[in-house]
């Protein structure tokens, strides 16, 4: 006697196409050796049909069916049946669902199916919408289609994709505030961790609301002036922790669309210098940013607010940028690039970084050769002349090597090129600001290795409760076929 055990999950059409794959696959071998990249392709295939066949059964068990229910509170009516399609992980399922509209009201009627499932924009499934933001982060909407058609998954349009960042960005910014504050305080803290460096710095991105003064300044004849028309400043932001070596161990990174004096940055900084000394008091502070005298102007406010610590801060203008001027200067003593120009440049930029007096020296080496120079090339020492003075109490970079320091504002120029540059300034992009943050956001959670926490946060903005009143009882519907 044989005993058969088969499950009504094995009895699907899914299953049974697959049983019937695999088993004329085997057959296949008796003729010769198939192709594997087709059983590859072919076998995918029918694992997705299984999976949407499962995703839209289990959907099935979401909706209501009552006479009925209540939201908030307020007690809705059934007003109609039908079904729809959402999108899945693995593709389309429709699916059977009822509507409800508030009793003697003429509203917008809710489905409770997308309600209690955390359905987004009424058309994704939260793992596809997970997936579809995640993609939309890295690339265009286009790109992005064209990878999901590639990997044989689910299959949004361009414009679907286009629609989802938008979407979660709404909700994001309506929480933004308490939700970065939840991911502060989930944030681990390396027990080696002894100094906070803190970066801003911009970078430049089109504006949707200003291509036409770009296409207008290519168009007209003749030679144009200077500077990208309709281009304005990103601001970016980074909050790094070192060890006592001068390692970096992590970093928080920020963006915010284009807005006076980068508000919105300096506060989000704030808020992340804050909750790492709640944690940890003893962190030494280190701000440290290029020349730009706006950047440190945002800096010092956020120092006020921040308050005292055990020891004082540091301020360290960018060793990079302090070199770069520095070859401009040797360029214009001795001669563009020529043999004695980065001969000079090498001792000059050794003695700035490795002397305790280094710029100094560099000031006095500059100093004297102004004093020997006319015309433009004393203009152009003069200028150089003009950023070491000013810069002066922010290069004592021989004391910071010695107390290992950061030195250089890479991570904070990187996140400019990474969270900015990278994504929103391709060919032919222009970018309206709500549009350009919904990128940003996604990106800068990313970057900061903070996405599997934050999402959770936003998946659970698309669920609501739906109560049934205590006489009635559910109906089940039937489940999928």
């Amino acid at each position: 006697m044989v005993v058969e055990h088969r499950t009504e999950a094995l009895r699907s059409p899914a299953c049974q196409q697959l049983a019937a794959f695999l088993a004329v696959r085997r057959q296949a071998w008796q003729e010769g050796t198939p192709d594997f990249e087709q059983f590859e392709r072919e076998l995918h295939e029918h694992i997705m049909n299984l999976e949407r066949e499962c995703v839209a059964e289990e959907l099935s068990r979401y909706d209501v069916r009552a006479e009925q229910i209540e939201i908030a509170g307020v007690p809705y009516r059934p007003v109609l049946q039908a079904a729809t399609t959402y999108l899945s992980a693995a593709g389309p399922v429709r699916v059977e669902r009822q509507l409800y509209r508030p009793a003697g009201q003429r509203a917008k009627s809710v489905c409770p199916l997308e309600l209690r499932a955390g359905i987004i924009q009424g058309y994704w499934t939260p793992r596809a919408a997970r997936q579809g933001a995640f993609v939309m982060a890295q690339l265009p909407a286009a790109t992005a289609a064209a990878l999901f058609a590639e990997l044989g998954t689910m299959q949004p349009s361009r414009s679907t994709l286009d629609r989802l960042p938008r979407e979660l960005s709404t909700h994001w910014e309506a929480h933004r505030l308490e939700w970065e504050a939840t991911l502060q305080s989930q944030e681990p803290m390396p027990p080696a961790a002894t100094t906070v460096a803190i970066s801003v710095d911009g970078v430049l991105a089109p504006l949707k609301s200003q291509a036409a003064d770009r296409e207008a300044k290519r168009d007209a004849p003749g030679k144009h002036a200077s500077g990208p028309t309709g281009y304005r400043e990103v601001g970016c932001g980074t909050v790094s922790l070192y060890d006592a070596a001068g390692e970096r161990l992590q970093t928080v990174r920020y963006a915010r669309m284009p807005e006076a004096h980068k508000v919105t940055v300096g506060q989000q900084l704030e808020a992340e210098a804050q909750a790492l000394g709640a944690v940890r008091p003893d962190l030494q502070r280190v701000y440290l940013a290029d020349g730009a005298e706006t950047n440190w102007t945002l800096l010092a406010e956020l120092e006020q607010t921040l308050g005292p610590t055990p020891a004082p801060p540091w301020q360290i203008v960018d060793f990079y940028h302090a070199c770069s001027h520095l070859k401009e200067g040797c360029d214009a003593i001795w001669g563009e690039s020529s043999v004695r120009s980065q001969a000079e440049f090498a001792r000059l930029r050794f003695l700035l970084q490795e002397a305790d007096d280094g710029a100094e020296r560099v000031i006095r080496t500059l100093t004297y050769h102004r004093g020997r120079a006319t015309g433009r090339r004393r203009k152009r020492i003069q200028a150089v002349l003009t950023y070491f003075r000013h810069q002066r109490p922010r290069m004592h970079y021989a004391t910071y090597r010695e107390h290992h320091l950061p030195i250089g504002s890479g991570v904070v120029e990187a996140a400019c090129k990474t969270l900015v540059t990278q994504r929103l300034k391709g060919s032919g992009m222009a970018w309206s600001m709500a549009g350009g943050q919904a990128i940003l956001t996604l990106r800068s959670l990313i970057q900061s290795e903070r996405w599997q926490r934050a999402w959770p946060l936003l998946a659970a903005e698309f669920r609501q409760p739906v109560h049934l009143p205590d006489e009635q009882t559910e109906e089940p519907w039937p489940l999928a076929a």
